[in-house]
């Protein structure tokens, strides 16, 4: 675990102790499959509050995501980690983790399956105001959040951290019910420009509310401090990480007005 990690986890271990942090490892299902999510609120915050659904990157869910979690608890909202990959299937290297995501790209059925499971375990929590949800992602996440929108879920706004954008069915932009918010990096050299512009023109076809904010300099996984450089093109950039947080914060405003 590098120090950039390692900082996180102290913030969110300070956040935890000036608040009243609660946590919980929460088994659930979806058809046959155990999955293992993790959810985060503060105790400190009376009655219901918006729920946010988090979606892992390609190494499934790690403390990385877990930190996101304390971080929107802070926030006061409940967050839950959804689990797409299924219990203990935490990959460790590239190679493994490649070969994971892969699985749910080319079965986006089999990925808006698993995502809208994670959604409604979210929602099973007393504490949820189920008129007010969102769900964020981050790379594969971001991917995931995109296609949970498209699955027609009921929920207030989905934000994607630089996530793959191709459209492999464009008139599912027909059945988004939610704002969108897509934060990407410039010069991410993993996202085609034809991608790009197929799912800008999926959002433009179906009328969608959305935004997608480009930061300079970025390239793909810039939230990520795991992202030191040694895959080629995905790099921690904490300029770009922290206003993107800031936009997902005024989005989160806007939508659960």
């Amino acid at each position: 675990m590098n120090k950039l990690i390692l900082s996180l986890l102290a913030v969110a271990c300070a956040i935890s102790a000036q608040a009243k942090l609660v946590t919980k490892t929460i088994e659930y299902k979806q058809g046959d499959t155990t999955l293992e999510g993790y959810l985060a609120y503060d105790d400190s915050f009376s009655g219901k509050r918006p729920g946010v659904l988090i979606v892992h990157q390609w190494m499934g869910l790690t403390d990385y995501e877990e930190n996101r979690a304390a971080m929107l608890a802070n926030l006061g909202y409940v967050a839950f980690c959804a689990d797409i990959y299924g219990k203990g299937i935490r990959p460790q290297n590239y190679k493994d983790a490649g070969a994971e995501a892969t699985k749910y790209k080319t079965d986006r059925a089999l990925l808006r399956l698993r995502v809208n499971a994670g959604l409604d375990e979210l929602k099973k929590c007393d504490l949820v105001d189920t008129k007010r949800v969102a769900a964020i992602g981050y790379c594969f996440g971001g991917t995931t959040v995109i296609e949970l929108a498209r699955s027609g879920a009921e929920l207030n706004g989905i934000v994607s951290f630089h996530g793959g954008l191709d459209s492999p069915t464009p008139a599912d932009g027909k059945n988004i019910k939610c704002k969108v918010l897509v934060c990407h990096g410039a010069d991410d050299p993993f996202e085609k420009a034809e991608d790009r512009a197929a799912f800008e023109k999926e959002m433009r076809d179906a009328d969608v509310d959305w935004r997608l904010i480009k930061y300079g300099g970025a390239v793909h996984s810039f939230t990520q401090p795991m992202a030191d450089g040694s895959l080629l093109g995905a790099k921690y950039n904490a300029r770009a990480d922290k206003r993107s947080w800031t936009d997902m914060k005024s989005f989160f405003a806007d939508i659960f007005n």
